[in-house]
């Protein structure tokens, strides 16, 4: 796997950590999730400004963002007990169905 790609999966890791964090921070009134936000977060824009060297960034938000969604929203299930309905799910199967039509078909992601 090409380097700018583990960049960009740090990011969407980071990121989905910071989002995770900014729910426990209970609209920052506990220091400590409120803290792993800010730091979190500014991993996560740090490795993404990294990709952004190598992949567009239309392609690289697409993914950053399509990434974090689905993994937000199954941490949400998982651990904060958040309803899925049929309508969340069939619109998360549609951006994974996103992501996978980039990766394999795009002449603008980079390989």
């Amino acid at each position: 796997m090409p380097a700018h790609y583990i960049y960009l999966i740090i990011a969407v890791i980071a990121e989905t950590i910071g989002t995770t964090a900014l729910q426990a921070s209970d609209q920052f009134t506990r220091v400590w999730p409120s803290v792993l936000v800010v730091i979190a977060y500014g991993f996560a824009f740090y490795f993404l400004g990294i990709a952004l060297k190598y992949i567009p960034v239309g392609i690289a938000y697409a993914l950053w963002s399509g990434l974090g969604i689905v993994l937000i929203a199954l941490i949400g299930f998982a651990v904060f007990g958040q309803v899925l309905d049929i309508a969340a799910l069939v619109g998360l199967s549609m951006i994974i169905g996103g992501i996978v039509v980039i990766q394999m078909f795009s002449s603008s992601a980079t390989h």
